[in-house]
């Protein structure tokens, strides 16, 4: 006699040895509207070269399948770590998701240099972009419709399709909520990146501050017993 098994765990295993078909529907929802008059700002990271943990955040919103509609999910990441430092889910595209993922990144951590996103309403809206002066945070944004001007966040929204939200059929948003939670956590604290030398954003994160604490220490014996170059 054969075995029962819930239909959400056949999923999970078969998109561990990728024998899941993705279906996209044909009415996906259009998460960018840069069709708007409020202020466009250039891409001020271009140019940058190598980014360091803490110097730029990007941005961007996916959406996911709860069973009987569309929910949002707005991530914002660390480009220098890849370490997730806000996100937010709801069931609409106003700002306020925006907002609430923003400011989940700035409870926990030092403000960065640039915030970088595409031109989507959201992002340049008045309030958004206050709470980033506030934060002395220059605005970044890319060209629209040029995915390559927002690659980690394009990647990251990626990585949470393939490896989350394709593995489950969610039937509510609480689930959903709740398993990307806990995605996003083990993304932070186990996940490997070979971009990072194969250790987690957090990992990678404790060890760059930990070494630019001791290089800042080294820096201030020196001076204090007078050592010069």
């Amino acid at each position: 006699m054969g075995e029962s098994f819930n239909h959400k765990r056949i999923y999970k295993i078969m998109g561990e040895y990728h024998l899941l078909q993705v279906r996209k529907s044909k009415r996906v929802p259009r998460t960018t509207n840069s069709r708007h008059g409020l202020m466009i700002y250039t891409n001020e990271i271009k140019c940058l070269g190598t980014v360091l943990p803490g110097w730029v955040w990007v941005s961007d919103i996916t959406y996911v399948w709860i069973g009987t509609g569309w929910a949002y999910l707005a991530l914002v990441m660390d480009q220098g770590s890849r370490k997730i430092v806000g996100w937010a889910m709801g069931l609409s595209l106003h700002r306020e998701l925006c907002i609430e993922a923003l400011e989940m990144a700035l409870a926990s951590n030092i403000a960065p240099r640039f915030h970088h996103s595409d031109r989507g309403v959201q992002y340049a809206s008045h309030d958004y972009i206050e709470i980033e002066r506030n934060h002395n945070i220059t605005p970044s944004m890319a060209d629209v419709g040029i995915s390559v001007d927002n690659p980690y966040a394009e990647a990251l929204n990626r990585s949470i399709k393939v490896e989350e939200v394709y593995l489950h059929a969610y039937e509510s948003f609480a689930e959903a909520k709740e398993s990307i939670q806990k995605y996003i956590e083990v993304y932070n604290t186990k996940r490997l990146h070979s971009s990072l030398g194969y250790v987690s954003p957090v990992e990678f994160e404790a060890n760059y501050y930990q070494s630019e604490k001791l290089l800042l220490t080294g820096v201030s014996e020196n001076q204090e017993i007078g050592v010069s170059n």
